[in-house]
């Protein structure tokens, strides 16, 4: 992970983490309260059946509040009592297509809820370090064949990228405004596509794979031709926590942060969908269903070397073992394991390589 931080940092800490129902919420506060950290967190209820927070049995080790971060007194009242050191806002209405259908809520939650988030951290004494987690797709889109760098232009295309780019802007406004004279470090960290166990989302590769295999069915892959910089889910959590836990020491450490894997795990659905049947055995097997649909961007990779000079970060799954590892997650879950467990496992084998 990092040549330098260490996770134990996070012992007695307490976070506030805001969508942690959702698929990387989950992961990451399962990774918190391993690590000794006092969780709240604040996020509608969780937006898939079945869902991974309650499949890892969180609930019971932290303060959970239902609410939207569009309800900006409610979030006061959370941080008043909550007292968190620590922000990672991860809330958000994540799902590209959704946006299509519903933009207005798409901009009201990933916009004014981000307004409502860092109005909230102003206005909260106890904060030393705030984290937005936004998206590789803020940058304006050119298709070009090298990475975007974080002094790109923020431009996204679809309502969904766009209210993350707005979501990027909002915070740094208010960092310039407030945030810097109160002594709050601020950075932003833009991840690309997540992979892993758990995510029963519409709409995204992986779990599409998974519904149609354990039924029997063909996978179908609408956009096989794209390509994208996938990654397991414990790469951008771990370098989330490095970040807010080392701004949270060195302010200078603060910024915008692309958080992707290396340019040989910039691959097209098409491959990834090989891979996944590949590692899934059973005669798994896709199909290409390309029906057109609203615009998504077709290539699209990040310069991740800001992040691996300041921190000495790579990411230390490739993309292979990434898809390994998250058909194991949906085997040992279709079989009943104890998830909450193995869960553990996979973050504790995931750390033993980042020594």
């Amino acid at each position: 992970m990092s040549n330098t931080f260490d996770f134990n940092f996070y012992k007695g800490k307490k976070v506030l983490v805001t969508g942690h129902t959702g698929f990387k919420g989950s992961w990451l506060c399962r990774w918190l309260l391993n690590l000794g950290a006092e969780v709240t967190g604040y996020a509608l209820e969780s937006p898939t059946e079945p869902d991974l927070f309650h499949l890892l049995d969180i609930e019971s080790r932290m303060r959970s509040v239902t609410g939207d971060i569009r309800d900006l007194e409610k979030l006061h009242q959370v941080f008043a009592e909550a007292q968190p050191e620590i922000v990672l806002h991860l809330a958000a209405q994540p799902i590209v297509r959704e946006s299509y259908k519903n933009p207005v809520y798409t901009y009201e939650t990933n916009v004014m809820g981000t307004v409502n988030i860092l109005e909230a951290v102003r206005q909260c004494r106890s904060v030393k370090s705030f984290l937005n987690v936004t998206t590789d797709k803020v940058y304006r889109n050119n298709e070009w064949e090298w990475g975007y760098r974080e002094t790109d232009e923020l431009d996204g295309y679809d309502p969904y990228s766009n209210s993350k780019s707005c979501s990027e802007l909002v915070t740094h406004s208010y960092e310039k405004s407030f945030l810097n004279e109160l002594g709050i470090a601020v950075s932003t960290a833009r991840a690309g596509n997540v992979i892993g166990g758990g995510d029963f989302a519409a709409d995204r590769i992986v779990p599409d794979c998974v519904r149609a295999v354990s039924k029997g069915r063909k996978i179908a892959v609408r956009n096989p031709h794209s390509t994208r910089p996938y990654q397991h889910v414990l790469e951008p959590l771990g370098a989330y926590l490095m970040l807010a836990g080392s701004q949270y020491e060195d302010a200078s450490k603060a910024g915008a942060y692309n958080v992707g894997p290396g340019d040989d795990d910039c691959i097209t659905t098409g491959e990834l969908a090989d891979l996944f049947c590949a590692s899934w055995g059973d005669e798994a097997a896709w199909e290409n269903l390309y029906q057109g649909g609203p615009h998504e961007a077709n290539f699209l990779k990040l310069d991740c070397s800001k992040i691996r000079s300041t921190f000495g970060w790579k990411p230390h799954w490739q993309v292979k073992e990434a898809i390994a590892h998250t058909v194991e997650w949906y085997q040992a879950w279709l079989d009943g394991a104890d998830m909450a467990a193995f869960t553990d496992r996979q973050i504790q084998e995931y750390l033993k390589q980042n020594v």
